[in-house]
């Protein structure tokens, strides 16, 4: 019995290590399984992940390039920022270290958890930029919770520096942090989020010049990130620098001179077509938009009647007015509807139809030939010749200039302006053209409309009696030893065809314009150079109410045009002040403060000479006579 019962213990034993042992072969089997999976099948997956623990990438910047004048004065250099990032492997719980982060700063936390977002799909050791722009407080205050932000980050980055704070904005544009849709976009492939790009003017048109090419480091961490070791290193590259032909005395004269108006002007070389001050006033503070624009400047902006964030010297499309006359004028003649000694009975309206179009002055000019109806504005004399004329002709005239479409500047977003035709209506409205609408676009009313830089462009055409050269603002290219890489060269882009009489013909009512008793530009007279012009007043929309009454919404616009000097041109000048009702009374003198800057800068330094006192009589006394203002005809007057 005992025998038995030990025998069938040692079963029962010998059963259980069996047991036991298969339980254990199948454990060490597991196992065995579990080791050739990670570390010959996952093997290139888990190394890639070891890697990516231990490395960490730190991006450094590129310096934009300057952006100077054509003297080489220096618009626009850099100044460091900083920007809080951080690394997506080093944080264990993002919502509570966003929170923290908006506890801290200050910081808008909805705004940070997006741009994480936006980050998915990137190597966990690459930094991901959470705030631009950051202040110095900000970043002392992360320093000192250095310990509670684990994966926090400063990066320095260099933004944009504008050394005269709002002059020429709409000329050199800003930068800003480049959008998802832009790194979307062809051309961006090499961007990062959180990277500054241009997006106005100068800075935008030129990014690929300006913008450089960024840097890094890779170095080797141990667990608490402490480095150990770099492992690569690529350092950036300065973007190239941009040499504009603004000339910055003739800009900060021009911009002086708009005072609180708003309107445009640009003044172009005419003998080559480079553009020495470029206008849009009011301006805008572009280092604003390098970070977060506050929300009381933007609306300030936007709620602004003004519109400072417009750009009127390159978009703004408005009727030319009497400066129009110009092409109704040389149409004529080419056409030999008119010739010197055409003479018009202007008695303050012209009779079509049942329709009364009446001249600016309603006493009349009286009997009145072409010079005379360029000095004194004539109305009644460009309604009748454009009557004789027909829309199609003045507009073939228009078309001659480059006028009704893009003149090819370099910034972005130009406007192509206006220049109506029989076509053009049935093609827009499936209307015909109508007789009496010809007689406004021979005013340069209706449905014509121009830009600044178009009538800087026309004038400068008259002056170079049809020589049509592109405008352009960039001079050259250069990398940061100087060197030149590009260099625009003067472009005719065309030649408008009128004989040589025709254009002395209006070149000489231009200059009676200025300078004759009864001229209505006779505030852009200078003393010592002569300048032809011919002043403008556009209508904004049809009142029957006092002029005085107008809300500023409504009243007409003022405009100049000028080029100097006569006898040799050299520069031309287009004024618009938007609302300024008369362009005798309100753009002349802004054109002849810009041409006064012009032609003093051309002046070599000279030391003084000692002079009698009948001497500065004199010469006082004479450049009186000569800058004195002939009486308006008329209060209304162009």
């Amino acid at each position: 019995m005992k025998e038995h019962r030990f025998v069938r213990e040692l079963l029962d034993s010998q059963q259980r290590v069996l047991v036991l042992s298969f339980v254990v072969g199948v454990v060490f089997l597991l196992l065995i399984i579990r080791l050739w999976h990670l570390q010959i099948l996952n093997a290139d997956n888990y190394h890639a992940m070891s890697e990516n623990n231990r490395l960490r990438f730190v991006p450094v910047a590129a310096s934009r390039g300057a952006i100077l004048d054509r003297s080489g004065t220096v618009l626009v250099s850099n100044r460091p920022s900083f920007s809080l990032a951080v690394i997506p492997q080093e944080v264990t719980d993002k919502n509570t270290l966003i929170s923290l982060l908006s506890a801290l700063l200050g910081l808008d936390e909805t705004d940070m958890a997006e741009r994480w977002d936006k980050n998915k799909g990137r190597a966990k050791y690459y930094p991901i930029v959470l705030a631009s722009n950051i202040t110095r407080d900000q970043v002392e205050i992360i320093e000192e919770n250095r310990m509670r932000l684990p994966g926090v980050e400063i990066e320095m980055k260099p933004v944009r520096e504008y050394s005269n704070d709002q002059l020429a904005s709409h000329l050199l544009g800003y930068i800003g942090e480049v959008s998802e849709k832009e790194l979307n976009m062809a051309g961006y492939e090499n961007y990062n989020p959180g990277d500054y790009i241009g997006k106005n003017g100068i800075e935008r048109a030129l990014e690929k010049e300006l913008h450089g090419s960024d840097g890094g480091r890779q170095f080797e961490v141990d667990a608490r990130g402490r480095v150990l070791r770099t492992i690569s290193e690529s350092y950036p590259t300065v973007g190239n620098s941009v040499v504009l032909t603004i000339d910055m005395a003739v800009q900060k004269q021009a911009e002086r001179s708009f005072g609180d108006q708003a309107g445009a002007a640009v003044v172009m070389d005419v003998t080559n077509g480079e553009i020495l001050a470029f206008v849009s006033n009011p301006g805008f503070d572009p280092s604003l938009f390098s970070g977060k624009l506050p929300e009381s400047v933007w609306k300030g902006y936007i709620e602004d009647k003004r519109h400072p964030l417009e750009n009127k010297a390159l978009s703004g499309q408005y009727p030319p007015g009497s400066t129009f006359k110009i092409i109704t004028a040389l149409a004529g003649l080419q056409d030999n509807k008119i010739t010197p000694s055409t003479t018009i009975n202007c008695t303050g309206s012209y009779e079509v139809g049942t329709s009364t179009f009446n001249c600016w002055n309603k006493k009349g000019h009286g009997p009145t030939n072409l010079h005379k109806s360029l000095r004194e504005s004539c109305d009644v004399f460009y309604y009748h010749l454009g009557d004789q004329l027909g829309v199609d002709k003045i507009a073939a005239a228009a078309q001659a200039f480059k006028l009704g479409e893009p003149l090819g500047v370099e910034l972005l977003n130009e406007r192509s302006g206006l220049i109506p035709t029989t076509e053009w209506k049935l093609k827009r409205f499936g209307k015909r053209w109508f007789h009496g609408e010809t007689l406004s676009v021979a005013i340069g009313q209706g449905a014509v409309l121009m830009t600044p830089i178009q009538l800087a462009s026309m004038t400068a055409t008259v002056a170079t009696e049809g020589i049509i050269y592109r405008p352009h603002l960039v001079k050259r290219v250069i990398d940061t030893d100087g060197k030149t890489l590009r260099e625009t060269n003067s472009e005719i882009i065309g030649t408008a065809a009128f004989s040589k009489s025709a254009f002395r013909l209006v070149k000489q009512g231009l200059l009676s314009v200025v300078n004759e008793p009864g001229g209505t530009g006779a505030m852009a007279r200078q003393y010592d150079v002569k300048v032809a012009g011919k002043t403008g007043t556009s209508q904004v929309v049809k009142l029957r109410d006092s002029k005085r009454s107008t809300p500023y919404q409504y009243r007409d616009h003022a405009l100049f045009v000028a080029f100097a000097p006569f006898d040799k041109p050299e520069i031309a000048v287009a004024v618009v002040i938007e609302h300024g009702e008369h362009g005798g009374a309100a753009a002349a003198p802004i054109a002849g403060r810009i041409l006064r800057a012009y032609f003093d800068g051309k002046r070599p330094a000279q030391k003084e000479i000692p002079v009698s006192t009948q001497e500065k009589s004199e010469l006082n006394g004479s450049k009186k006579d000569l800058m004195a203002v002939h009486k308006p005809v008329g209060k209304n007057n162009d």
